[in-house]
């Protein structure tokens, strides 16, 4: 009567949102701080100044139908160049406001590209550890991922990769900083995975996207960089989200800008439109793109990820844990001590520790703890983190 696979991901949440609602169960019934939630990326810093300055300036100066009215479907003019703008000059490279799609954050960006880019019987690669819901927007679009693992040190895996391309390939998902595991793919990485895709693109007779999927683009430490991938390889198309480096998750704001330089970049642009359209997406939110315009450079206060970082990395390695370091985002990656993760966060629950399993991360020997919460969270958690080792060592 229904749509089977519409109903069993309706029925079945994300591993993290089963999480994040358990523990929302769990603080009602032991109390909030008996309940260490590192489950759900949702910024703890708030939103930097000049967001509320903008919409107070927005508010105050506009007329309601231009504030809360419709704008084109691909997003208001005046915001998409500024867009644009703002990527010239950061990177040198030479976007128009027509390469910019204004979207409802990140996760609508992919799952438009996906449904822009993708026929049956395509191929997407996901570089292991990946975010979840990549699996979903893939199938949605009619394609098929392809998990590639990662090497000893969170890099892609170039043997791995070399086996899953093929002929049906039709794009690669990267993302960096990662979610999971907050490792930043160096531009080594980067220009050698450009150079295996032009390779195989040849010999496929046509062209491999990359879809870099950017909402932490903004979220690094220690001055590390992150390298633009536009720059680095041209058949490119950026999604970006504000959530984190505006810290605004809940106002669904973000954008996909397709490189000019890329192969049917005007064809691609155009295809981009009718899957929104297709999808049901009129477009993005008028008054957060109008904010998103005014605050470009903006950013959140990053000194309270690192401190968390810095407390959560230390304090576990001390501990006994196998730790990545993260370079970016505000997620720190876990390796379980009994090598087996959905176990190994399943028992962390009797300590009131919410971890994500890596399983559905394509990590099965890991787990995901996210460090954007309170610094008091991370320290009243570490007894019950010292508890949860010593049962598996």
């Amino acid at each position: 009567m229904f749509n089977d696979e519409m109903l069993s991901l309706g029925c079945k949440r994300s591993a993290i949102r089963e999480l994040f609602e358990f523990g929302k169960q769990r603080a009602a019934e032991v109390g909030a701080d008996k309940v260490y939630d590192f489950s759900l990326g949702n910024p703890s810093v708030p939103a930097p100044a000049e967001v509320k300055e903008a919409m107070l300036e927005l508010i105050n100066t506009l007329d309601d139908k231009t504030l809360h009215g419709y704008t084109s479907a691909q997003g208001d003019l005046s915001v998409r160049t500024a867009v644009a703008d703002s990527l010239n000059k950061k990177y040198g490279v030479s976007f128009g406001a027509d390469d910019i799609y204004m979207t409802c954050g990140a996760a609508a960006g992919l799952a438009i590209t996906l449904r822009a880019l993708c026929i049956e019987g395509d191929e997407v690669v996901l570089l292991a550890p990946y975010f979840p819901e990549y699996g979903v927007f893939v199938k949605a679009a009619g394609a098929t991922p392809v998990t590639v693992k990662f090497d000893g040190d969170f890099q892609i895996d170039f043997a791995s990769l070399e086996k899953a391309l093929s002929p049906k390939t039709k794009a690669i998902i990267v993302n960096s900083p990662n979610n999971p595991c907050g490792v930043i793919y160096s531009e080594k990485t980067l220009k050698k995975l450009g150079e295996m895709l032009t390779e195989r693109a040849k010999l496929y007779g046509h062209p491999l996207f990359i879809i870099a999927d950017e909402p932490y683009r903004e979220l690094v430490y220690d001055g590390e960089n992150v390298p633009f991938i536009p720059t680095v390889y041209s058949d490119t198309v950026v999604c970006y989200s504000f959530s984190k480096s505006l810290s605004l998750p809940g106002e669904r704001i973000g954008y996909i800008a397709v490189n000019p330089a890329c192969n049917g970049a005007r064809e691609l642009y155009f295809a981009i439109l009718g899957a929104g359209r297709a999808l049901g997406y009129v477009c993005a939110p008028s008054l957060f793109q109008r904010v998103a315009a005014k605050c470009l450079n903006a950013r959140p206060d990053l000194k309270a990820y690192d401190e968390n970082r810095t407390l959560l990395y230390t304090s576990l390695c001390k501990i006994g844990f196998e730790c990545v370091h993260p370079k970016g985002a505000f997620y720190l990656f876990v390796k379980a001590p009994n090598g087996d993760a959905a176990a190994f966060s399943e028992a962390a629950k009797k300590h009131g520790l919410l971890i994500v399993s890596g399983n559905d991360f394509a990590a099965p020997e890991w787990v995901r703890i996210a460090y954007c919460v309170s610094k008091d969270t991370i320290i009243k958690s570490l007894p019950s983190f010292e508890k949860l080792y010593s049962e598996f060592v």
